[in-house]
């Protein structure tokens, strides 16, 4: 057993092992690379992209990076593939082959079954003077001059290498196609990053109560709205619900603090005029970016001058958007 700092010395190497391999990869980007973007942005079909041992695992997450960020793909294991899966290759598709070797028999099986579709062949490939480069339409090299693995067998270096290439198409065909927030909220509508980009402050604060009172409420009228509305605050709003300040559980108690005498205050002595607010069709994420940098709990949400509601922090907690 390692002892703590060798433990730690050796996650340091990895890291800075693999991180050199990345670096040096990124001087081989060229001519190839380029193309390849240029026909999957073009292409009327699919990327499949395959690969066998710990490449079909990086092909895998190659492959939920472009579905994610505007591109149809579909994995296709390479071994699987000359048992059947061939058929998820059509017409239009294009094929990118991961492989450090390029000469895995799987490899040298499913190659020429590709040429004979008549589908572009893009190699990853480790070793560029392979069977799978010298029989790809283009190739992209994923050469590291040593594995991570102090034994130099167990693919470390090499994946990470695939995945940053795979990464790197898939930014590029983003940029390619203006693939915007709202793009790729319509492809992530589950969980937290999907509710960040599509849910908005309307879709939260309509199901509160909306306490308010008039100016010259007293402090009595007060303290029973926010009770009554169990927000811990309340709007100040003229005849015509525009907004004129807010009152919170925190400016009660400064307010019994600094006035011995409290019945003949009025709402208007007491609120915070000019609060802070959000439009009722922001995303809920500002939303919670305001009162974060704010270091409130509630915020007033408004229609221009117009008073809508209160949405409050634990309202974004508990959809979950962070």
């Amino acid at each position: 057993m390692l002892q703590k700092d060798e433990i730690i010395r050796t996650a340091i190497d990895t890291i800075i092992a693999e991180a050199k391999a990345v670096e040096k990869i990124a001087g081989k980007i060229g001519d190839d690379f380029a193309r390849v973007v240029e026909l999957i942005y073009v292409c009327k079909g699919r990327v499949i992209v395959t690969g066998i041992g710990k490449s079909a695992i990086i092909a895998g997450k190659i492959v939920a990076t472009l579905n994610s960020t505007g591109t149809p793909a579909i994995f296709m294991h390479a071994a699987d593939a000359i048992h059947g899966d061939l058929g998820i290759i059509q017409n239009d598709d294009i094929v990118i082959c991961l492989s450090k070797s390029g000469n895995t028999p799987e490899i040298k099986l499913l190659v020429p079954l590709i040429r004979n579709l008549g589908n572009i062949l893009v190699a990853i490939v480790g070793n560029t003077a392979s069977y799978l480069a010298g029989n790809a339409d283009y190739v992209i090299q994923a050469t590291v001059d040593k594995e991570a693995c102090p034994n130099n067998l167990a693919p470390t270096s090499s994946t990470t290498v695939q995945m940053v290439i795979g990464d790197a198409i898939a930014v590029c065909l983003i940029r390619c196609r203006g693939f915007s927030l709202e793009d790729f909220a319509k492809v992530h509508p589950g969980g937290a990053i999907g509710k960040q980009l599509y849910m908005r402050v309307s879709d939260i604060y309509a199901v509160n109560e909306v306490p308010k009172v008039l100016p010259l409420a007293g402090i009595r009228e007060v303290i029973l709205e926010m009770t009554a509305k169990r927000l811990g605050a309340t709007a100040v709003t003229d005849d015509e619900n525009n907004l004129l300040g807010i009152i919170t559980d925190g400016d009660l108690r400064r307010m019994l603090q600094n006035n011995p005498r409290i019945e003949n205050l009025t709402a208007a002595e007491v609120m915070t005029s000019s609060p802070k607010t959000i439009n009722k069709n922001e995303l809920a994420v500002n939303a919670f970016n305001i009162m974060e940098n704010n270091k409130i709990t509630q915020l007033v949400v408004v229609d221009g001058k117009k008073y809508m509601g209160i949405i409050h922090l634990h309202d974004i907690l508990r959809e979950g958007i962070m």
